[in-house]
């Protein structure tokens, strides 16, 4: 509406500028050269006016428009739209980095040196040019801001072929990773509190489940900050946490000496097929080192945007920092793994090998620090991957009512998806062992299509 008034204001401005300036006399005819300054009319003036109208419709006038202005004012995701470079950075760095990281050593053992260096560059440089795709594709068409990975796809498929394609995939990712997270994070905090309190006999540690309980619920009562933009000192602290331990765990396992028999020469396979399925799923813990396009969007959607300040120029700002980061932490946790434990890497990555090789020789201060900032950034990773589950379901409910979610409502959204990703965990603990399977349907979808 506001648009709309600053436009016809222009228009007014532009046709009364036209009947000033326009003279009735010919303007093919030469001009005195004694004409004065002092007898030039006044109404030359009326070519600042422009400008400064123009100047402010840059300022105020968005330079896109959200689908339903209402519906995103109450939405989680867009519900603030403060956000600048630092809190895309933090946001960024927090889902970009994942325990999948600590596998890369082990993808080094079939693909060797040169094809596994080789592979991992290529893959970030392909992360980083459909990250600066999707940044540019927020705001594609003039008048639209497409702050969600749905709207994007449903804009580049059309609406029916668009839901198909995202829906189930942005979700699985979204409800799965919180999922994961719980099986990863209740587990790193029983490690823990096992390595911290191993001299107590006297203390009696929880069990696996309760210990997913533990962190369900701090999971949870994170959970209840507003919006995105409010959990960003949160992805702060995700992000420290995952380059710490990051860090540690590959700076440790250079530093100790290598266990005796490490070697570099390729496993030999007993057929072809063997050898092919190894490679592939070698080239699988490269891709999935990398993660967070179906967060991009979002993260975008709390930008402001105007003709001056587009959004995507933060959000490319706040983009190369996090991976500039995210580089410095993975491909030296996957060349110095790989040199420190060669083929003998066991199948859990370098925290296992740290653990299996060093366990004995490494203070059990920083074993059991490298845990809880396992833990630590599992909890933290929750609540930005977990948004967009919650702006869906909240979506249902504004869509429907044309009114915000009451807070009771809010509060209750959260709890049962908490509730039911902690049911999930237990009821399907061999889901970590299908995510590479599910997570390949969904990879073609995030990570490739907008890309090719």
């Amino acid at each position: 509406m506001e648009r709309e008034l600053v436009v016809e204001e222009m228009k007014n401005i532009s046709s009364i500028t036209n009947s000033l300036t326009s003279s009735p006399h010919d303007d093919s005819k030469p001009k005195s050269p004694f004409s004065s300054k002092i007898l030039m009319s006044p109404l030359a003036s009326a070519s600042p006016i422009m400008k400064k109208a123009l100047t402010y419709m840059e300022e105020i006038g968005h330079l896109t428009k959200l689908h339903d202005p209402a519906l995103d004012a109450w939405l989680p995701i867009t519900e603030s739209r403060s956000g600048n470079a630092y809190y895309a950075a933090f946001h960024t760095l927090c889902s970009g980095i994942g325990v999948q990281a600590l596998l890369l050593p082990l993808a080094f053992i079939t693909l060797g040196w040169i094809w596994g260096i080789i592979s991992l560059s290529l893959v970030f440089m392909w992360q980083l040019y459909t990250l600066w795709l999707l940044i540019q594709l927020h705001e594609f068409a003039p008048g639209m801001r497409n702050s969600r990975y749905l709207g994007l796809s449903m804009a580049a498929f059309g609406e029916k072929l668009g839901k198909i394609l995202a829906l189930f995939p942005t979700m699985y990712l979204s409800g799965g990773t919180c999922v994961t997270l719980i099986m990863i994070g209740g587990s790193s905090m029983k490690i823990f509190f096992q390595t911290v309190c191993a001299s107590n006999s006297h203390i009696t540690t929880l069990s696996t489940i309760e210990w997913y309980i533990v962190f369900t619920v701090s999971a949870i009562v994170l959970a209840q900050l507003p919006n995105l933009n409010s959990i960003a000192g949160i992805s702060l602290v995700g992000s420290i946490s995952a380059v710490t331990y990051c860090t540690l765990t590959w700076v440790i396992s250079v530093v100790k000496e290598r266990p005796q028999g490490v070697s570099f020469e390729p496993a030999e396979n007993t057929s072809d097929v063997t050898t092919i399925c190894t490679i592939l799923n070698a080239l699988g813990m490269v891709v999935f080192a990398f993660r967070g396009h179906n967060l991009v969007l979002e993260i975008q959607g709390t930008m402001p945007s105007s003709l001056k300040n587009p959004s995507h120029v933060p959000m490319w700002k706040g983009v190369k920092f996090s991976y500039s980061i995210i580089a410095l932490c993975l491909f030296p946790l996957a060349i110095g793994g790989y040199w420190a434990y060669g083929n003998l890497m066991p199948n859990g990555g370098i925290l296992s090998a740290l653990d299996k090789y060093h366990g004995e020789d490494t203070s059990k201060v920083i074993l059991g620090i490298t845990s809880l900032l396992v833990a630590i950034h599992s909890l933290t990773s929750f609540q930005i991957y977990g948004m967009p589950v919650f702006d869906k379901w909240e979506l249902k409910y504004t869509s429907k009512k044309k009114k915000p979610c009451p807070w009771w409502l809010r509060t209750g959204l959260r709890v049962f998806f908490g509730c039911l990703t902690f049911f999930i965990s237990v009821a399907l603990p061999f889901l970590p062992s299908l995510a590479g399977l599910i997570g390949g349907i969904a990879l073609p979808v995030t990570l490739y299509s907008f890309g090719i």
